[in-house]
């Protein structure tokens, strides 16, 4: 933020060359991070590819939302009946999570495929003519409702903000759960059920704390390298000293003000001349 405004809490509106000027006023643009593209997807300001990603964005965000409530649901209740009565399979026999893969008939996962294929390709149709993701066949948020179109425009930005964000955290809670139910047996397993886990010979030490237990995504500690986990340990201790001392050097010229005098008395330069962030570096 410093290099790209000025500032390490610079004003955004200052980084005049910033791609993502284009689409900024667009839905989905929201607080804390407003407009999110770390890969610069968005930089070639191609207004054809940022709707066929928003389409594609709230499609996804839409199944999240059912296969997230799908693993919910089911532990509370089930439909009475049989799903197959020929196989005698009734619903309470079908487990939660993935494990149903394996309950249901392969007749009835082609069912459902082949409804989701139809309805898909054929009764929600993207029309250039509407807003990405609204279709003529569903309700303004993409599923039959009987709500009607919303006549307010800040109301209507509202929702429709709201299901983006909500999409978004579906997102990453079905993957999530696929993630824990396949390594556990299920969306909330517990992780001790994980015998082949290779964070168990670290999962005591410092720094493994709630909600994500022992961090290490890129699987670094995979081998289960002690002197290696050491070195690491080290390093992070160090980087994060480090990192908490230049953080300070940050925000206490900002708060408490500078030191008096003379940085370099021969050159006259006095220490409230210094600038703060990395446009010091020109200065010193």
């Amino acid at each position: 933020q410093d290099g790209l405004t000025g500032s390490a809490w610079g004003d955004w509106a200052l980084y005049t060359d910033s791609p993502l000027r284009a689409f900024e006023s667009e839905l989905g643009v929201q607080a804390p991070l407003g407009f999110w593209d770390p890969v610069g997807y968005t930089k070639g300001g191609d207004a054809a590819l940022f709707r066929r990603r928003r389409e594609t964005e709230l499609k996804h965000g839409r199944v999240a939302m059912f296969a997230t409530m799908g693993y919910i649901v089911p532990e509370y209740t089930r439909f009475p009946g049989y799903l197959s009565p020929s196989a005698g399979l009734k619903f309470t026999d079908v487990p939660t999570g993935l494990a149903a893969l394996s309950k249901v008939p392969a007749v009835g996962l082609s069912q459902i495929f082949l409804f989701i294929g139809l309805v898909d390709f054929c009764y929600y149709r993207a029309d250039p003519a509407r807003d990405a993701g609204d279709f003529s066949n569903g309700g303004i948020l993409g599923v039959p409702n009987g709500s009607g179109p919303i006549k307010d425009p800040e109301t209507r930005k509202r929702k429709l903000n709201s299901e983006i964000a909500n999409g978004r955290l579906a997102m990453m809670a079905i993957i999530g759960m696929f993630f824990q139910d396949g390594l556990t047996g299920s969306a909330w397993g517990d992780w001790a059920l994980f015998e082949g886990s290779p964070l168990r010979a670290f999962e005591s030490e410092l720094g493994v704390q709630a909600p994500v237990g022992f961090w290490d995504p890129a699987g670094f500690t995979s081998d289960g390298d002690v002197s290696n986990f050491k070195r690491r340990r080290s390093v992070e201790l160090k980087h994060g000293r480090i990192s908490m001392m230049a953080t300070m050097g940050y925000i206490t010229p900002e708060v408490v003000g500078k030191l008096p005098g003379y940085l370099s008395p021969s050159a006259g330069l006095k220490f409230a001349d210094i600038p703060n962030g990395l446009a010091a570096i020109s200065k010193v």
